[in-house]
């Protein structure tokens, strides 16, 4: 009887781990028992996994390349209790409104501490989680305005260039209007010229034969 409750019970203890396994395992990272390893592997915004197991339990991102993550990243993980975010270069500007909001949403918020910008220099140091919304924007605003300045003076060269191939397709227009009127006043002289000749040879003859 014994034997059969330890057996149970060693049944228990390798379904419990079973389930806490995760089916799959994104590349790079190194997944074991409910606990997603991510760290330290030069992961940046462009190659940070787009998903990780629903049952992830921990997620460790810390000391990576990353400035922000993609929107909606933590939402489907129901079981996650922590993530390790700290040594990563952080740029707070309008990506990083969506870790904010997950951040200012945990109960213990004493494990997100040193989750700090690293950029703008107006923000560096700031801890993300108590960011304000407006400090954030305002940051959105003059990547805009970067943007809009830049887009402009794209439009501005694009608008200079074809007016100046335009201009030179009217020289160009121009100039063979030129050589054409030329070529027919010379064709036109030339056949004036050859009128000249036969008119004054006939004259000759005629006047020979008197």
């Amino acid at each position: 009887m014994k034997s059969y409750v330890f057996l149970l019970h060693l049944l228990c203890v390798d379904l419990h781990a079973a389930l806490a396994l995760p089916k799959w395992c994104p590349h790079p990272c190194f997944c074991s028992k409910g606990t997603i390893d991510c760290s330290s592997r030069s992961l940046t915004a462009e190659t940070l996994p787009a998903g990780f197991p629903v049952n992830a339990l921990e997620l460790r991102l810390n000391d990576n390349k990353l400035t922000s993550v993609p929107s909606g990243l933590f939402d489907r993980l129901g079981k996650l209790r922590a993530v390790s975010l700290d040594g990563n270069p952080w740029s707070c500007d309008c990506e990083i409104l969506y870790l904010r909001a997950w951040l200012m949403k945990q109960e213990n918020r004493t494990l997100y501490k040193t989750v700090a910008c690293n950029s703008p220099d107006s923000l560096k140091g700031r801890l993300v989680m108590y960011l304000a919304e407006d400090e954030v924007q305002s940051t959105c605003q003059y990547g805009y305005c970067n943007f809009a300045l830049v887009s402009q003076v794209i439009l501005f060269v694009l608008i200079a260039v074809q007016a100046a191939l335009l201009l030179l397709v009217i020289l160009f227009l121009r100039r063979f209007e030129k050589i054409s009127s030329e070529a027919k006043s010379t064709e036109r002289e030339a056949l004036h010229g050859e009128s000249s000749n036969i008119l004054y040879a006939q004259i000759k003859e005629r006047a020979s034969r008197r």
